[in-house]
């Protein structure tokens, strides 16, 4: 990360320990944590593989866990969004939002009980459900089951988007969307409006899903995404949120080209 990229998230990193206070004083820059998970993300890697030049690959793992399963990276993902969003002249928080799911293959270390296997895609993996704003930022995501159904894990993240947006009070979806799912956004206030192939062959834009369609691309660039190695789906998760919040990071300090 560059000087003005760290200075956006530093805080929300900060080590918990502080001159004066009792534990032991930190011994590892967290900046150097950071883009050690960046480059982990960015490239695939095993932690083992880690290059010498990033601290320790255990200790790297740790603050992963931690950052993964105590929401810091959902945090730094949340405020840099905000601030893209307020470049763009948009409020804060979305009002609308477009829904879509994505099924990966996981690995042999995966436990069973948190993988299935996607009849209509033909992966045995787990199923990675994101809310975007119109922008294709990210607001809200869970990892399940690639056997879970559309409905139960789009109700999931929807619900996750309207804890994250008291604004929230539209979302766009495809076919694979049902009843229940409608209903269950109805029932809190949130129209849902399903977008439909325009044709039935040949490729063809679809209306809002592209956007979500594009956030896709931008987080599969990323190849410790393409296939779904961690025991615990949460920190799946983080590594979404950090790759997300990495894209932010760059939207926000890279010059616009002309």
């Amino acid at each position: 990360m560059t000087d003005e990229e760290w200075e956006l998230i530093a805080d929300l990193v900060a080590p918990y320990w502080r001159p004066g206070r009792m534990g032991r004083p930190v011994e590892v820059d967290r900046r150097r944590i950071v883009d050690a998970i960046f480059y982990v993300a960015a490239t695939g890697c095993q932690w083992r593989a880690l290059p010498d030049c990033y601290p320790n690959w255990n200790t790297v793992h740790r603050y992963h866990l931690t950052w993964s399963r105590d929401g810091t990276w959902e945090r730094i993902a949340a405020r840099l969004a905000e601030a893209v969003r307020a470049n763009e002249g948009r409020d804060a928080e979305p009002s609308a939002g477009i829904v879509d799911a994505r099924s990966v293959r996981s690995a042999a270390t995966v436990p069973n009980d948190t993988k299935g296997f996607d009849a209509g895609k033909k992966i045995k993996g787990r199923k990675t459900f994101g809310v975007v704003d119109t922008l294709g930022l990210l607001v809200a995501v869970t990892v399940v089951a690639a056997s879970v159904s559309d409905n139960t894990g789009g109700i999931a993240v929807t619900d996750r988007a309207r804890d994250r947006s008291r604004r929230f009070a539209k979302i766009w979806c495809d076919g694979g969307f049902k009843r229940t799912f409608i209903e269950h956004c109805r029932s809190h206030h949130v129209g849902v409006e399903v977008v439909h192939k325009i044709h039935k062959t040949g490729f063809e834009p679809l209306p809002k899903r592209w956007i979500v369609e594009r956030t896709w691309s931008w987080l599969m660039n990323n190849r410790r995404l393409q296939v779904d190695y961690e025991r615990d789906p949460i920190v799946t998760e983080g590594f979404i949120w950090a790759a997300h919040s990495r894209y932010l990071l760059r939207r926000l300090t890279e010059p616009a080209p002309t």
